[in-house]
């Protein structure tokens, strides 16, 4: 039988996501964003079709790299409007019992204290279905927007994101005992002040002196995710991510990566199985091999290429405008998401230029799309999870909410027949779904904060 394969819808609060110029298709709804009623309605969809979660991307910049200028972003609507992911999962999960959410949250630019409270704030009210994609950032307009010149280096990021995440666990993990709350209505006691503790955290980037205001949540510290690649993002990852999400490029670079992630974080004693890996996927479903193509043939009459390079320029750090359409590319000194230049070489070979990069977009972004049957699709899928180990995908929109209708209608009843897919959710928080218990194990370098450990002085 084969393993269980699962599955993320990858989405954003905005028009244009990966796909660039899908949302111009007549039948795409993606415009209505910004209505609550078309999240909870895609929400309920989701959870008809036992998707593990919905995965929210979210930048806090504009794509402003491609022709020094955020012109070709806010036509083609590449990412910009776009609004708080995190202000839509209270609604999402109110409508839903098992889909969970992991949003992406800038740690750059989130004070740690108050970012933990939103945190488990979001806990708290979707009962243990929250998740957080740890970023870094990539945009120097993000930096500007905030009164910065300019991001920090690359790896500089990682190190203050190294600090941060010892700041939050303390406040997740230490703060409160188990047995803090006693809720004795007759006495009027609500909490044993001896077993909540201020935290005192001194360290380079970050100076706090208090008490988690949250009472623990079901997960204490929420799902963590994380999508760098690169040298560096393997070694942050290794050391706190439970799920990593990596583009979609042939099978032994995947492979290479998971296995380098894994090799890492049991070198730093935790086990191979406590990090999963997701890999980014674009499907074209059809009945038939036929109809696939059909529908694949339609979709690219939608495809905006000048949005495309935009938001590709922005991603790897390179204005493409620069460039004549054969003019090799140098793709040297990046200090945006450098995994997506090493992904970009291994695709189209070392010197690559405009046409080959544009070649690759099929729909419209780097992400070439999987077309054909649900029986060949769901065998690609299989495939794929057995030969590099991923264990699932992070299934990015086209045209909503027909994209993600064809996967619960078509793809999962195979995946089912394959023995691949759940038939029904298992109880429990999004961790517990995921890996079996509610709380990170003892061997995540977060448990070294629990009952006051380490929640002194850093």
């Amino acid at each position: 039988m084969a393993k269980e394969i699962h599955l993320n819808a990858f989405d954003m609060n905005c028009v244009g996501h990966i796909q660039q110029g899908m949302w111009t298709h007549p039948r795409d709804q993606s415009s209505r964003y910004n209505e609550l009623r078309y999240w909870t309605d895609y929400a309920k969809k989701l959870e008809a079709g036992l998707f593990d979660g919905i995965f929210f991307a979210d930048v806090v910049g504009v794509y402003d790299v491609y022709g020094a200028s955020p012109d070709a972003s806010l036509r083609g609507a590449v990412q910009v409007p776009v609004n708080d992911p995190t202000l839509l999962i209270p609604a999402m999960a109110a409508v839903t019992n098992h889909l969970s959410f992991g949003v992406t949250c800038n740690l750059t630019y989130e004070q740690p204290f108050l970012f933990a409270r939103r945190m488990s704030t979001l806990d708290h009210l979707t009962g243990g279905r929250i998740g957080w994609n740890i970023v870094t950032g990539y945009l120097d307009s993000a930096a500007r927007a905030i009164g910065i010149d300019h991001q920090l280096a690359h790896d500089d990021r990682y190190d203050l994101a190294d600090e941060y995440m010892s700041l939050v666990y303390k406040l997740w993990e230490g703060s409160w005992d188990d047995d803090a709350l006693i809720r004795d209505a007759a006495r009027g006691v609500y909490a044993d002040p001896a077993k909540v503790r201020a935290i005192h955290h001194r360290g380079a980037q970050y100076r706090v002196d208090a008490m988690h205001l949250c009472e623990p949540s079901p997960q204490r510290t929420p799902v963590l995710y994380q999508a760098g690649s690169s040298p560096r993002g393997v070694k942050f990852a290794a050391t706190h991510a439970e799920c990593v999400f990596v583009n979609g490029q042939k099978k032994d670079g995947v492979k290479e990566i998971v296995d380098g992630i894994r090799a890492r974080a049991v070198g730093y004693g935790r086990d191979a199985d406590d990090v999963k890996v997701f890999m980014g996927a674009s499907l074209v479903i059809g009945r038939t091999d036929a109809e696939a193509r059909d529908k694949l043939e339609d979709y690219r009459r939608y495809v905006n290429s000048e949005a495309a390079l935009a938001h590709a320029a922005a991603s790897m750090g390179i204005d493409f405008a620069r460039y004549d359409i054969d003019e090799p590319i140098n793709t040297q000194n990046s200090q945006a998401i450098t995994s997506n230049v090493t992904a970009m070489t291994r695709a189209a070979g070392p010197q690559w230029t405009r046409r080959k990069l544009l070649e690759q977009m099929v729909l419209g972004s780097r992400q070439t799309p999987w077309v054909g049957s649900a029986e060949s699709i769901a065998e690609q899928m299989i495939g794929w999870s057995e030969e590099t180990g991923i264990s699932g995908f992070n299934l990015s929109r086209t045209v909503v909410p027909e994209c993600f209708d064809d996967v619960t209608q078509l793809l999962v009843p195979i995946l089912q027949e394959r023995g691949a897919y759940k038939t029904a959710y298992r109880d429990g928080t999004y961790r517990e779904k995921l890996f079996g218990h509610a709380r990170l194990p003892e061997s995540h370098t977060a448990a070294q904060y629990r009952n006051g450990g380490s929640a002194g002085q850093r």
